[in-house]
């Protein structure tokens, strides 16, 4: 009843081990499958990670600001993300690295299960080409491509990640500024590593090696960003160059000076030229004259006093920043000031249409005596240029890189470098720049040609 011919229960145990070796045949392992599956997930999840760190990181704040005020609560999110950028980083980061490691972890047992020993080298190659295209090149790729946009809409689960995983880099944080510390590296995230004038200065410089921005826009943008980095030392015209009027004289000798003269405002001094007691304004003496005039007849020039319609003159050090000093003409509603140094000595005077001059260039009208300065080289190639023009605006005319550390004016910058007052005919070079002096009048050099150096000249 129970028996059973060879041939039979040899064909059964046939039939069982090859079940048993389809079953255990790759093509019908679940748990394959799911490794599979599980690394293209985890190969999706850098990318996102990858593409979110440099949408988050290259977006322009500008730009998202601009949307959010639009009703754009992507933006707005991605805003709030990105203020505290250490842990923002910290948590792509965490999580980039932990799928990276996961996904190459489950693929060298996969692969080892699949080659056996030569697996390894397998899994190695296989996954470095998936990592590279796509979990690095081409989800930062796209992110470059549309930054504002990626991060408006990674904003949300980003930010979910960061809160969750904000305890571990909190510590990994501390972890790293304490090991920095022990090198004399303090990171205390107080400041950021770009300044928005550094940002706008790049950005207006590639704007310009590219094309898209012209010369002129360029250069008041940036006179416009300077402003704060420089003191009305550097642009004020020296006192040696400023007309004065002497208290002593008559009204009708101080009246001729001022309709002589180009300018509206006009220092007025006792004595000598450090004693400045006030500022006439062309139009208050014209009235008071007039008023004098109409009392007295014209016999009351004689005993007009000109200080009556002069102005208290307004005093700035020489070290305050032209922004700064933007700021108080306007507050002050006057266009004039006058320098001194530490010591209270004159040094020069300063006027609004001198700092506008250094955002929008040279300002002249039909009173200007001076014509403004052309600068065409000759045939050598030199500029034929005055000692006091100031060396920023000769590098903003020409795009050169003359240093405007040590002096203000061609002129200070040769005297500087020479260490000594040259003579008219001296060579000198430096600084990737031939000088040559051609005039000097006393101690002052008044005339120079200059040109860059060819490369082994």
């Amino acid at each position: 009843m129970f028996s059973l011919t060879a041939p039979a229960a040899a064909a059964g145990t046939a039939v069982a081990t090859t079940e048993a070796a389809a079953a255990a045949a790759p093509g019908y392992d679940l748990t394959l499958w799911l490794t599979a599956g599980a690394i293209v997930v985890l190969l999706a999840l850098s990318g996102f990670f990858s593409g979110s760190e440099t949408a988050l990181t290259a977006s322009s704040r500008a730009k998202l600001r601009a949307r959010a005020d639009k009703g754009d609560r992507g933006a707005q999110r991605a805003l709030s993300v990105t203020e505290d950028s250490e842990r923002l980083i910290g948590s792509i980061l965490l999580g980039n690295n932990v799928v990276n490691i996961l996904s190459a972890s489950l693929a060298t047992a996969l692969f080892t299960r699949l080659l056996g020993s030569s697996g390894v080298a397998a899994a190695t190659l296989v996954m470095t080409v998936l990592v590279l295209i796509f979990s690095e090149v081409l989800p930062k790729t796209y992110a470059i491509l549309a930054p504002e946009d990626l991060a408006s809409r990674v904003a949300r689960p980003i930010g979910i990640v960061t809160r969750i995983m904000s305890p571990i880099v909190t510590v990994v944080r501390l972890i790293v500024r304490g090991i920095l510390a022990l090198f004399g590296i303090r990171a205390d995230g107080s400041g950021l590593v770009f300044s928005v004038q550094e940002e706008i200065a790049g950005a207006l410089a590639i704007g310009h090696s590219s094309g898209a921005v012209q010369k002129e826009e360029r250069d008041l943008l940036m006179g416009a960003l300077d402003l704060g980095e420089r003191s009305v030392e550097e642009i004020m015209l020296h006192r040696s160059g400023i007309q004065m009027l002497d208290a002593e004289l008559p009204a009708d000798a101080v009246l001729e000076q001022v309709l002589k003269s180009p300018h509206t405002r006009l220092p007025v001094y006792r004595g000598e030229r450090e004693n400045v007691v006030g500022v006439i304004h062309a139009k208050d003496l014209l009235r008071g004259v007039r008023r004098a005039i109409q009392d007295k007849g014209p016999e009351a020039l004689k005993d007009f006093d000109v200080l009556s319609t002069a102005m208290p003159p307004y005093f700035v050090p020489d070290t305050t920043a032209l922004d700064e000093q933007l700021r108080e003409f306007l507050r002050r509603h006057t266009h004039f000031a006058l320098v001194v140094d530490e010591y209270g000595s004159l040094r020069g005077l300063i006027t609004l249409e001198d700092i506008l001059e250094e955002i929008v260039g040279e300002i002249t009208d039909e009173h200007d005596t001076d014509a403004v300065q052309s600068l065409s080289p000759d045939p050598q190639g030199d500029y034929l240029v005055d000692g006091a023009m100031t060396i920023r605006d000769l590098n903003r005319a020409l795009d050169w890189t003359l240093p405007d550390d040590e002096a203000n004016t061609l002129a200070g910058l040769v005297i500087h470098m020479a260490q000594s007052i040259p003579t008219p005919g001296q060579v000198f070079s430096f600084e990737g720049y031939r000088f040559e002096v051609v005039a000097r009048r006393e101690n002052r050099i008044t005339r120079l040609r200059v040109r860059p150096l060819e490369i082994g000249e």
